[in-house]
Parts: C-alpha cells; structure tokens; sequence
C-alpha cells in the first residue's frame, strides 16, 4: 500500500511539474525571450560612426510614408509606382529589389495606368515581387486547380528535402492575368507570429512576430519567402536541400538553423537596433526617390544620389497608420507596431549575412531543467534553511546570467522557464521535507510516549524552543501504587516470567490513569507514580486521583483472577494518595533533564502507600485528599498515625467504597 501511495504521489507530482514547464513555456517564456531580445540581443550591434548605421547597412528601404501621401494622396494611381521602379531600374541598380505590395486585382478605372505600369516591372529584371498564402479554398475550385497548377510551373524553387512537410495553406491569393505573364521573381511576404517553435495550436493567441519561414511546401512544391528569394537571385540561385535541422546551399557551404513542425519551417528572426525613425533599417522617404527620378530626367541633380543604392538589396513598402495598404505594422519583441516591410528587411538581412540565432535544442532546455531541479531538491534535502534558500537563490541568478551572456552572442536559451522549476523544485522539497520531518517526529513522538506520559510528551514538542531547567509551584494529587511482595515474588521466577507479568500488568495500570486525567511520571519498579492536576488541568484532581486508584485495585482483581487460573503467582497491590504543593518541572541539568514532581507531598503519598502493609488495608488517602473528596467516599479513619519525617501525629483514611462510580 505505502508503494502504491508513493507511485501516486509521485505520478500526482510528475504531473504538476509537466504542466508547470508547459504553462510557463508557453505563455512566460516568450514574454522573457522578448525582453531579451530588445534589452540585451540588440545591444551587441556594431555601430559604423563613419556611416551613422547600426550593423549592415546593405539592405535599405523605400517607404511610401506620411511625408510621401501628403504629396500623393493614397490611393494613388499604379503608374506613380514607376517613378521608384525605373529610378532603380534606369539609375541606381541594385543587387535586388523588393516590393512589398499585393497586385490582387487590374485597376478597371485606369487601365492605361496598369499599363504604365507592368511595363515598368518588365524592365527591372531584379525586382521580386510579393505574393501571398491564403488559408481558404476558392469559390471556383476548378480555377484554382488551373491557377494552383500555372503559379507552382513558373515559380516554385528546386529543392530537395529530406523531410516530409504538409501543407499549411490551402490556395494562393491570385494575380491579375497581365501581372502574371510579366513578373519574373516571386516571393510570400506571409509572416507568423507565436513563438521560437511556430506550433500554431500553441500560439495562436500570441500576435508577436519573432520568426520567419523562409520556405513553404505547397502542394508538393517549394516556395521561398521574399528573403529567400532575394538570397537566391543574388546568389545565382543555388541548389536547396532542406533536412530535418538545416536548409543547406552545398555550392555555398551555407546553411541555416531552421525548427520545423508539421507544416512550417522556422527560423527566429535577428532583430536588429531601432533608429529614431522607428525602423531598424536605412529608411528613404519614397517621395525623395520620385523626386530624385524626376530631377535624373531633367538631367539635374538629384536629392538622393543613385550610387547610395549600389549593390545594395532595397525593399519597396508602405508605412502609414490607417492608411489602407500602407498600414503592415505588427508586433515584434523590438516595437510595438513595428512596420511590416522592416520586418521583411530583417529577414533579408539575417540570410544574406548569415547572421542567425542559435538555438539550445529542446532537450538540452529540458535536460538543464531536471538537473536544476534534482540540484535544488537535494541541496534543500540536506541543508539548513537560509543556506538552501541561498544556495537555490544564487543558482537563478547565475542562470539568469548564463542566459544573458547567451542571449547576447546571439544563442536562444530557456530565459524564465528554468527558474520558475527550480522555485517548484524548492517548493516540492520543502513539502517532502515536511511530510518526512512530520513522519520522523511521530515515531519521536511515539518512542518518547513508551518513556514518559503522553501530556509531557506534548508540552515538551510544544515548547521545544525553550526547554530548560525550572518550574513551578502547584498544587496536584500523587498517587503511589506498589506490588505486595514483589520481591520475594520474583525470586522464585524467571527473568522473562518476571518481565512479562511487569509488563501486562502496568498496560493494565496506564489507561486507567490516562482515563482519570493523571499522567504516569515513572515506574519505579514494581511501583507507579502517577500525578493528577499538573501538566493537564483538572480542578477535581483529588476526586479523579481516588477514582482512579479505586479503578486500580478492581483491574488487579480482575487480572489476580486471571493469573490464578494461567498458573502464575497471585498478587495484591497498596496504593497511597495525597494532595499538597509541590514543585512541578525540569530538574536534571541542561543535558539531561527529566520532568518530574518533587516535595514533601510526594513523599507522604509514597509512606500512605507503605502503611497499607501496616494497616492490612489497599488504599489509604491523607486529610487533604480526604477533605476534597469525601462527598463521593466512604472511608475508616485511622486517627493519631506518627508519619516519619513529620512532627505531628495525623489522621489518615482507608477508602472502603465509592459513593459514585466512573
């Protein structure tokens, strides 16, 4: 049963810890990630004082921004995106553009505009432009089929993969016909947001955007995101084999830690340092650039020089707060609002200068957890408190700082999830350490009732504290009870005889004092001493004394009848009982005390017991226990009896009959 019990508890147990780490990993540990990677993550950032730029400076955006919509109201005609596409295209040349906007539909009203400008995509043959995901099939099933089929032959990637990948998305957001026959590079500008692993069933509460997937296997074919793209048309675009850990480029000896799940591959974001202009990258107004063309064409100089641009990657975004289509700002650990196409930017970044997270695997995040915990749990096992506590404390300061020191070389670690599991681990052993201690000091509690009165017992727990030398004064009833001629008794028995007749008969003797409210102090011998009114209570202690010693002789009556017929020796006891002040408390020394009743009443009460050999009686009481009891008794006084030790003669009392009975 007690292994039963064990296998449940610690069942019941496992079971708290597994929910404990799921809870915090889920809804604490990204909060904790977060903060890292603004306050600590971000800071490691090189900064070019000659340039004025934080880390690389390769990957710069053009914003469609207020500045910009208050000279070209939103929405604009398409064709004023031909101004920004043919001032890269004609002038400054980049090593890649991207833009960041969705071509869902033709422009009815301005057909000419449309014109104008898919012309203008058909000469920038390093242009990637944006496409998306959708999660909801069609109306027209069969034309999706034929669209699903059509967009997977011209723009899905070559890539081997040595995992199986399902499908996420259900359907592409199509293109307009004439936008299709004309673009020649595609890229998702899909994001997600949740946590480092993307386990949408987890996450989808959490609308934090900390990751990118770089590509998406859609109906047994790959597609790469912006980023992706953009590494691939600048790289002479390079086999891709994908495996469970790694999207590799053999040709490149480049490859990029990804975390895949059943549908997604994902890599966390590197988010880099936010400029004051609340974007983390190089950011141009778009109406410098449309100025700047329009000066180039006049052959007059232009506000932003074309050269600026040269073999950089420029992303093509929007950037104005309810502004429909220019409104992409989401939430990222960096910034509230953090704009979308900067985010694109980010991913850009990462891939094209292998600048990426590192991850602690799972395992060693679990692994790291238990023996923290199995840490904790031992040291609080076997030291005092304040050196556990400390001891627990200092190991999540220390961890807080591992965590710290990794986060800023750019390694991904549990932050919080760790301590939390320590603070449970403490909290666990500090319950089984209860539970244990508690145990141990039931068997104490139970050795020390086979060696002294259960009361004393309690009142020496109870002040466990402030035990020490001393007591007081009181006034109790003492009760001497003794085996008539136990001596010469034992003599003709053996040890064990004699051992087994003792024992029986005091486990008779000891409830009988217990139910009367008395507290045996010791056996001496063959005798009991008993106290009434001190440690417990009672101010009928003379009464319940007498009740008590009566109670006494009909159980050794009974037990005589008993012996006789078993073959053992018959036997009579005498029992004293007096009432008077006596000292009651610790005596002894400070290692070793005893708790005890001393005093001229304990005395008399042992020489009463002794007169019953004198007096051939069984139980005789003293004046004072007599004056407090004689409603209840009937008794035959012995006047003028010369007590030793005592000056004056003194009448004492045989107790005959109880006038009540227990």
């Amino acid at each position: 049963m007690n292994k039963l019990k064990l296998a449940l508890f610690s069942t019941i147990i496992l079971c708290v810890l597994i929910f404990v780490y799921f809870l915090t990993y889920t809804f604490v540990e990204p909060k904790a990630y977060d903060f890292m990677t603004k306050y600590v993550l971000t800071e490691k950032l090189p900064f070019d004082e000659n340039k004025n730029v934080y880390g690389h400076n390769d990957v710069v955006l053009v914003v469609i921004d207020d500045k910009t919509t208050q000279k070209y109201r939103w929405p604009w005609k398409r064709q004023e995106h031909c101004k920004i596409f043919d001032y890269f295209s004609k002038y400054a040349k980049p090593k890649a553009a991207i833009f960041d906007f969705l071509v869902a539909a033709p422009d009815v009203e301005n057909p000419e505009s449309d014109r104008k400008f898919f012309n203008s995509i058909k000469n920038f043959p390093n242009l990637i432009n944006a496409f998306m995901f959708d999660v909801e099939h069609w109306d027209n099933r069969e034309a999706e089929t034929n669209y699903d089929k059509k967009f997977i032959d011209k723009f899905s990637i070559n890539v081997h993969s040595e995992i199986p990948i399902g499908m996420s998305y259900t359907s592409f957001m199509p293109y307009p016909d004439e936008y299709f026959n004309i673009v020649k590079n595609t890229g998702y500008a899909n994001l997600l947001s949740g946590f480092l692993d993307g386990n949408l069933a987890f996450y989808a509460h959490d609308e934090m955007y900390r990751n990118h997937m770089y590509l998406i296997n859609y109906a047994d074919a790959f597609f790469p995101s912006m980023a992706m793209k953009t590494f691939l048309l600048t790289h002479n675009n390079p086999k891709v084999n994908v495996t469970k850990n790694y999207f590799e480029f053999p040709e490149l000896n480049y490859k990029v830690n990804h975390k895949s799940t059943k549908y997604l591959m994902i890599v966390p974001l590197r988010f880099y340092k936010l400029y004051p202009s609340g974007f983390s990258h190089i950011k141009y107004s778009a109406i410098d650039i449309m100025e700047s063309y329009e000066a180039l064409k006049q052959g007059k100089t232009p506000k932003i020089n074309p050269d600026e641009f040269k073999d950089k990657v420029v992303l093509i975004g929007g950037s104005v707060s309810g502004a429909a289509g220019l409104n992409d700002n989401k939430n990222t650990p960096i910034a509230v609002l953090h704009p979308g196409v900067d985010i694109q930017a980010t991913a850009v970044d990462n891939i094209m200068h292998n600048d990426f997270l590192k991850r602690i695997p799972n395992w060693a995040n679990i692994l790291f957890t238990i023996l923290g915990m199995l840490f904790v749990y031992f040291t609080i096992r076997t030291h005092k408190l304040v050196k556990a506590i400390s001891y627990t404390i200092l190991t999540i300061i220390l961890y807080f700082a591992i965590s710290t020191i990794c986060f800023y070389n750019g390694c991904i670690i549990n932050v919080i999830t760790l301590p939390v599991m320590l603070v449970f681990a403490m909290i666990i052993a500090y319950v089984h350490r209860y539970v244990i201690e508690n145990k141990s000091k039931e068997k104490v509690e139970s050795a020390m009732g086979k060696y002294m009165s259960e009361d004393v017992m309690k009142n020496v727990i109870k002040n466990i504290d402030n035990l020490g030398l001393g007591g007081k004064k009181a006034t109790v009833t003492v009760l001497f009870s003794d085996i008539r001629g136990f001596t010469s008794l034992s003599e003709t028995m053996t040890a064990s005889q004699v051992s087994e007749l003792l024992n029986e008969y005091f486990s008779e003797m000891e409830p009988i004092v217990t139910k009367y409210n008395g507290i045996i102090n010791k056996f001496i011998g063959d005798a009991v001493m008993a106290v009434f009114g001190e440690p417990i209570q009672d101010e009928n202690h003379p009464k319940n004394a007498v009740m008590c010693g009566f109670e006494m002789l009909k159980k050794v009556q009974e037990l005589d009848e008993k012996w006789t017929k078993e073959g053992k020796p018959s036997i009579q006891i005498g029992i004293g009982v007096n009432t008077g002040e006596v000292f009651v408390g610790n005596i002894g020394s400070e290692k070793r005390m005893e708790y005890t009743v001393i005093g001229d009443t304990v005395n008399l009460a042992s020489r009463l017991e002794s007169y019953n050999k004198t007096y051939k009686t069984k139980m005789l009481i003293s004046s004072t226990t007599y004056e407090a009891s004689k409603e209840f008794i009937e008794v035959n006084k012995i006047s003028d009896v010369e007590i030793r030790g005592k000056a004056n003669k003194m009448d004492i009392y045989e107790v005959v009959c109880l006038n009540i009975y227990p």
